[in-house]
């Protein structure tokens, strides 16, 4: 292999392989160290999070409903959601856990989801115990399945798995709906159908999550999303409880929507951008994370540009 297809190999996919991902996800939820995923939009939201230095990626259902312009009850498809998360799945080194809402379908749809996403790339997905069309977990009015059938679509999908290191996480609605032991006792009869982490939806507070993990004897993941029924704890303190991983899922995209908002109405208000200049990512920042210089290098035939820095470029390189 020459060096320019060396230094190529991991321009346009991810150097590390779909199977070593799947066994980091799995050693970073034994490891004992809080694995932290925030949710990523898109390919190049995946990129910054690796840059800078998250455990791992998280695909939000909801957010890839909005992203279509859509609500989070259960419009998307399994085709969508495949895609989407391969094309984000494949932007970096980091594993990514992917939402699979009710696994669209019946057991035999969720056996069939968990070999697509497979297929796509990911480390993990997580199915949910609500009826379909499902609801945001952190809205009222959802309703959850009989715990059985939530069982029954677990083990299709465990028996659909290939790779023994994909992550099946199960998620429980169950808190807000039948309160909290009901969905302790759910999620032990999950983790006895094959799923490998719990996630616990909507828990209020500190001492629910305490709770939780002192009566449930596997990984556990913890949702800090904004604006819902749980109380936003820190790193730390999920970390001092036991918890084994948490997930930001929407966090990235209202930053970027509220940011998007603020500007469009200063640049109809004052008919210009300038003002919005200094709160954007610089053009040389884009490029650092598109790795615009090593394209470069690897064909200089046909990319012969120069990368202006940060210090150096004017606005108009903004």
């Amino acid at each position: 292999m020459s060096d320019t297809e060396d230094f190529a190999t991991d321009l346009f996919s991810s150097a590390v392989s779909d199977a070593d991902k799947r066994r980091a996800l799995r050693a970073g939820l034994a490891s004992g160290t809080l694995q932290r995923w925030p949710g990523a939009f898109s390919p190049l939201v995946a990129k910054l999070i690796a840059d800078l230095g998250f455990e791992g990626v998280y695909v939000s259902g909801a957010v890839l409903a909005a992203d279509l312009g859509l609500p989070d009850i259960g419009l998307t498809t399994l085709t969508e959601v495949a895609s989407r998360g391969g094309q984000i799945a494949r932007a970096g080194a980091l594993p990514t856990l992917i939402d699979a809402d009710t696994g669209f379908g019946e057991p035999m749809s969720a056996a069939r989801t968990v070999a697509a996403l497979e297929d796509a790339g990911l480390a993990g997905c997580h199915l949910e115990d609500q009826v379909n069309p499902k609801r945001c977990g952190h809205l009222d009015g959802k309703a959850v399945v009989p715990a059985a059938d939530m069982i029954k679509r677990l083990r299709a999908a465990v028996a659909a798995r290939r790779d023994e290191n994909f992550v099946i996480c199960a998620r429980t609605d169950a808190r807000a709906i039948e309160g909290l032991d009901a969905a302790i006792d759910r999620a032990k009869a999950y983790a006895d159908a094959g799923a490998d982490l719990i996630f616990t939806e909507a828990l209020t507070d500190l001492a629910e999550f305490e709770k939780f993990r002192s009566a449930v004897d596997v990984p556990l993941l913890a949702n800090m999303t904004e604006f819902g029924k749980s109380e936003l704890l820190t790193a730390a303190q999920l970390s001092d409880v036991g918890y084994n991983a948490v997930i930001y899922p929407v966090t990235t995209l209202r930053i970027a929507m509220g940011a998007v908002e603020d500007g469009l109405r200063q640049i109809a208000s004052a008919g210009t951008q300038e003002e919005l200049l200094d709160r954007m990512q610089h053009r040389s920042r884009l490029y650092e994370l598109l790795r615009y210089s090593e394209y470069n290098q690897f064909d200089t035939a046909t990319f012969n540009f120069t990368i202006p820095s940060h210090s150096t470029a004017g606005s108009a390189d903004r």
